[in-house]
């Protein structure tokens, strides 16, 4: 080997192909299988708290109470309102030594129904929505849509709703103008292409039987609603109902390497999070895994980050050890798990390429979000970041570090802010995600692989 040779073997940064390296496609193929089956069943935040329960409780996890006293290996959860999860293994040290936590956000843009939705038009029956987090609003025409969340209704009782998924079911749409007729439409700005109040879903053509009054459709569709569950109008107004495109994740590929979806921001990094709590034993750190709700708007309310939630679940903890709290946020080291945008050759303009993450290149580390002058984000201390890139090698962990776009062109928030805000030393690492926000995402099976083997590794640690 040359001196130049040896002296940039050296002293050089490269990153490479993961699927270059060591042979692990049965690992990834197994892990991406089980993060498919969880996908298709976590359309919605509920339905994701409802699928992790369900692992949890075969993983032997059950519900947290306060005043107990809990021993190293103890695995608890709190559900919170149906709609956010803490997750936690109980460490062998107290938690004033510091907890090991791991963030993802288990809400994506989607469609929700107006409180009074239901309305008709030309013989015609649909739903007024108002959309959720950001999307481009042309991308939500002519896709299936399932329809999926709760009834709650004055007596107390709940009913849940899910129709559209499986393919003997009705699915509905929101329909766009033929091209024929859009030249107007054409001229908008690209933003308002499809306007908010057009996003209107169809959901039925159909008639009562009677040759008299008015609204004869959407009678017949609240009438179906009533017989089926129960409802009159009126329920609409306490209800949580969300269309989210239909159909199951698929894999993407003549090679079968990538995994499309609905969902996979942030989901993606929350199966890694669940089930690395899930395979940790008896650690030495207390590990936490929290799932929770309104990243995409902000992560305000009670089952968003930027709420009491992870500071009241770990002062629960430390109570029960008789501990300070304080003291345990600041000792505490944490993964706020959310994906970055992966380099799109296809729109290379928007990236400075250097500093983009790449499909099949691993876990990205995000050291810092925000927009332009890096407003409105949390920015890892170098410490800690080395304390992750030594872990993260020592585990074998395939990562690479990106940005998201162009400085004056990127923007975007994560958890992580929050969770820094307590005195968490925490750093951004999750997945790069093609078409991010649209109804149909797309991502590596090898990097969720090495997301779940990152989160792994911080737990044991």
């Amino acid at each position: 080997m040359s001196d130049y040779t040896e002296l940039k073997e050296k002293l050089f940064y490269t990153q490479k192909n993961g699927l270059l390296k060591e042979d692990i496609s049965v690992e990834v193929e197994e892990f991406s299988n089980g993060y498919k089956d969880f996908l298709g069943a976590s359309k919605t935040e509920r339905l994701c708290v409802k699928k992790s329960l369900e692992i949890l409780k075969k993983a032997g996890f059950s519900e947290f109470s306060y005043g107990k006293e809990y021993k190293a290996g103890d695995r608890v959860f709190i559900n919170n309102r149906g709609k956010a999860l803490a997750i936690a293994v109980i460490g062998q040290k107290t938690v004033d030594n510091g907890t090991r936590i791991a963030a993802a956000h288990i809400d994506s843009p989607r469609l929700d129904l107006k409180p009074n939705p239901l309305y008709e038009d030309s013989e015609l029956a649909l739903f007024k929505t108002h959309y959720y987090g950001g999307i481009k609003k042309y991308q939500w025409t002519t896709v299936p849509l399932a329809l999926h969340g709760v009834f709650c209704k004055k007596d107390g009782t709940t009913v849940e709703v899910s129709i559209g998924e499986d393919e003997n079911e009705p699915c509905f749409v929101v329909t766009d103008l033929l091209p024929h007729l859009a030249a107007a439409q054409y001229k908008r700005p690209a933003g308002e292409l499809i306007r908010g109040e057009e996003l209107n879903v169809l959901i039925g053509s159909r008639p009562f039987l009677d040759d008299e009054g008015s609204e004869l459709v959407k009678l017949n569709i609240l009438k179906m609603l009533n017989e089926k569950y129960g409802i009159v109008e009126e329920d609409f107004l306490s209800a949580e109902l969300e269309c989210v495109p239909a159909g199951k994740p698929r894999d993407v590929g003549f090679d079968l390497s990538m995994i499309g979806s609905y969902g996979h921001d942030d989901r993606v990094c929350a199966y890694p999070c669940l089930m690395a709590a899930v395979d940790a034993k008896t650690p030495e750190y207390t590990v936490i895994s929290i799932l929770a709700d309104k990243e995409e708007v902000g992560s305000d309310g009670n089952t968003g980050l930027n709420s009491a939630f992870l500071e009241q679940f770990i002062g629960f903890l430390a109570e029960m050890q008789g501990v300070n709290k304080d003291i345990a946020l600041c000792n505490s080291k944490c993964l706020s798990a959310d994906v970055n945008a992966a380099f799109d050759p296809t729109f290379p303009d928007v990236m400075e390429k250097k500093n983009a993450a790449c499909i099949n290149y691993g876990a990205v580390i995000t050291k810092y979000t925000g927009a332009r002058g890096k407003g409105d984000t949390s920015d890892a201390s170098a410490e800690f970041v080395a304390f992750i890139r030594k872990i993260l090698d020592e585990n074998n962990v395939i990562w690479q570090t990106g940005e998201l776009g162009k400085v004056d062109l990127g923007g975007g928030g994560t958890v992580a802010k929050y969770i820094a805000n307590l005195g968490v030393d925490v750093v951004d690492l999750g997945v790069p995600v093609l078409s991010m926000h649209a109804p149909f995402e797309v991502v590596s099976k090898l990097d969720v692989y090495m997301t779940y083997k990152a989160v792994k590794a911080l737990f044991q640690n």
